[in-house]
This record gives structure tokens, C-alpha cells and sequence, in this order.
């Protein structure tokens, strides 16, 4: 491979700070836009987002910005999960009460697929966004030369130096290496996700060494401190998702934000209660009412749909002991401020941090 600009170059930033592209709606125009504007890489998290959507909200953070952004999808299953069936009914027993707690109902039969991929992507490839990135797995190969012939920067998720040389061989320009610490869904393609349970410390240093191209370090990153050890550590920049759940510009719920606040340092789990794919979040009723059944977890996509009309109503009612409060490991270091101001803190503390590596001179 010919040798490429520095990572900042080519992403065309400031700083070493990308926010994590979260999808559920935590990653508004206004929370990309403003990382963005203050130096940083926003990054909209869209895989679960409709086509139309997508496009909507890339016109509203151009609106906003004229600074490089990124946009996140999912890459779909090989093997498609099964959308009906016995599996199915178990669990829509167990999530019974909670429909009826929460005045909803369980999805139709057969539960409705995800958003198309494809679709995804060609709405993406068409608006020449600076910077496409995707989480569980690897894109066809003609769809990932399309995005890079198109200018922009690919980047792949990895939680293991073996997804990482996947995702190189693949031909993504940099890897995102997210450690066990980091909130929300596990990123893990090849293999089970219990040995991949990797944490972030363990793995940059060692994805750095292997790897020729530039690793992005995500996982309990919550402060400037954080960001300097992971660069030290070898990284070319970092990716902070916790940090900025709590911004005045991220979707989620006030009651949620109040507990990403409130978290303590043992607050969380990786659970497939929620989607069916490995997540970290904070624990909560519906969580443990999920795991406690004994009855066996349907694959994503569908747990996600068997769950999310209790989801979408707990968020109406503001009811967290039923919300996916996706966190890392670091969630009560979180901080409510404007997304430019924790931008600000993060830069000054990671400069101030910076020479406690080696020690500060006499």
C-alpha cells in the first residue's frame, strides 16, 4: 500500500476526536455538527435509519456544517435470522407483561425485516460524505471501492488484531479497535464475542504493532487523560461514544442522560437481552427480566423488534427501567455539557496529561 497522509490529514480535522456514531437517534445533525465544527469528527449513526431519513439528516448537519462528517451502517447478517416460529412466541411470553405495562403491543408476524443495506449505502455513496464507516463485519468489495473512489475515508469496526487484518485485507484505510469497556453493540464479526471481550489498554497497543494502517482506540474513553494514554499507547486518534451521550445535543431521554450521570463503575453488562447481539448497558429491570427467563434469546435483527415497542414506549413515558440505556464502562465520568465545551475540556485535558507519560521535568 503507497504511503497515505496522517489520519487527521486525511480526515481533514483538528484534533484526534471522533464521536462514536451511535444509531437509536443519540447522534442528532446538531451533536454531529457541532463536534465537527469545534475540531473533532461527527459521526451519524444510521443503521437503523430509513433510506429517506438518512439523506434527510445529511442535508440537516450539512445545514449546520461545512466540516467533514462521517455516517455509520450496519453490515446485514450472511445468514438472515429466522423472522417466525416457536423462538419467537417464548419470547413474546416473556415480554408479555411488559406490553401490557406499557400499553404497546408485539411486533406483526412475521417480524419486520431491518432497514435495507443497500438502500442504506447507495443514499450514503450519492451525498459523498467525507467519511463512511460500518460496524459487524466487512461490505462487499465493490460497495467499499465505490465509497473510496468516491473520496471518501472508509473505516472498519475490529475487536481483534484478527478483524483488524480482515478489515485490511478488505482494503479499509484505518480500524476502529473497540475494547471490551465501550457502550453498545459489540463489534465482533469473526468468531464468538466472549474472547473477543478484549479491553481497549490490551488491544490498541497490540492492533497498533500488527496493523499498517491508523488505529482509532474506542472503549471507556471518557476524558482527556483517556485520550492521551490511548495515543501514547499507539493511536492515531480516538473515538468517544459514553462522553458524548450526555451532551445538551444528543437524542436520548433526559432520564437517560440522569443515568449515564449516576452510573457507577459496575453499573454495566454485555447483554443480548435487548437486540440479540452482544451490547454493554446499564442494568435494568427489563434487562434482567430478559436474561432471568431461561428462555433462549432470538438472533438480531429480531430481538431488536421484539423489544422495541416496549423501548420506543418506555422513552414516550420516560421510563428508563425499560429503555436500552446503552453505556461503557466509563458512563459516570460522563458530563452535561454543550457538545463544543466538552470538546474544549477534552482537548485542554488530554494536552495537560500529556507529559504525565514520561513525567514532568524538574
Amino acid at each position: 500500500m503507497p504511503d497515505q497522509p496522517p489520519l487527521l490529514d486525511r480526515l481533514a480535522i483538528r484534533h484526534p476526536i471522533i464521536q462514536a456514531p451511535m444509531a437509536g437517534g443519540a447522534t442528532t445533525p446538531a451533536l454531529v455538527a457541532a463536534v465537527s465544527e469545534a475540531g473533532g469528527l461527527g459521526m451519524l449513526g444510521a443503521g437503523l435509519m430509513a433510506p429517506a431519513a438518512i439523506a434527510q439528516a445529511i442535508a440537516e448537519i450539512r445545514r449546520l456544517t461545512s466540516r467533514p462528517f462521517g455516517v455509520n451502517l450496519f453490515v446485514p447478517e450472511v445468514k438472515p435470522a429466522e423472522r417466525d416460529g416457536p423462538a419467537i412466541d417464548a419470547m413474546i411470553a416473556v415480554l408479555a407483561p411488559w406490553y401490557a405495562e406499557l400499553r404497546t403491543e408485539a411486533p406483526p408476524r412475521p417480524v419486520p425485516p431491518p432497514p435495507d443495506f443497500e438502500a442504506q449505502a447507495e443514499v450514503i455513496l450519492a451525498a459523498r460524505v467525507d467519511v463512511f464507516s460500518f460496524t459487524f463485519g466487512v461490505p462487499d468489495a465493490v460497495l467499499l471501492r465505490a465509497f473510496r473512489d468516491g473520496g471518501a475515508v472508509v473505516i472498519g469496526t475490529a475487536t481483534t488484531v484478527a478483524e483488524g487484518l480482515i478489515l485490511t485485507e478488505a482494503g479499509v484505510d484505518a480500524v476502529v479497535a473497540q475494547g471490551s469497556e465501550a457502550g453498545g453493540h459489540r463489534g465482533t464479526f469473526a468468531g464468538p464475542f466472549e474472547p473477543a471481550l478484549v479491553g481497549t489498554m490490551a488491544l490498541v497497543p497490540q492492533m497498533a504493532a500488527v496493523l499498517e494502517l491508523p488505529v482509532i482506540a474506542a472503549g471507556g474513553i471518557m476524558d482527556g487523560r483517556g485520550i492521551a494514554a490511548a495515543r501514547v499507547l499507539g493511536a492515531a486518534a480516538v473515538q468517544l461514544g459514553t462522553a458524548f451521550l450526555a451532551t445538551m445535543e444528543s437524542g436520548i431521554h433526559p432520564m437517560y442522560k440522569q443515568e449515564l450521570l449516576n452510573a457507577t463503575d459496575d453499573a454495566t453488562a454485555v447483554t443480548r437481552a435487548f437486540t440479540g447481539r452482544p451490547a454493554r448497558g446499564i442494568r435494568n429491570p427489563l434487562m434482567a427480566t430478559i436474561e432471568q427467563a431461561g428462555t433462549p434469546i432470538p438472533d438480531y435483527p429480531v430481538q431488536a423488534a421484539l423489544t422495541a415497542p416496549i423501548r420506543r414506549a418506555a422513552t414516550r413515558w420516560g421510563r428508563t427501567d425499560a429503555m436500552a440505556l446503552w453505556a461503557g464502562q466509563g458512563a459516570g465520568r460522563a458530563r452535561a455539557l454543550p457538545a463544543a465545551a466538552l470538546m474544549e475540556a477534552l482537548v485542554k485535558e488530554a494536552a495537560d496529561a500529556t507529559p504525565t507519560a514520561i513525567g514532568r521535568s524538574a
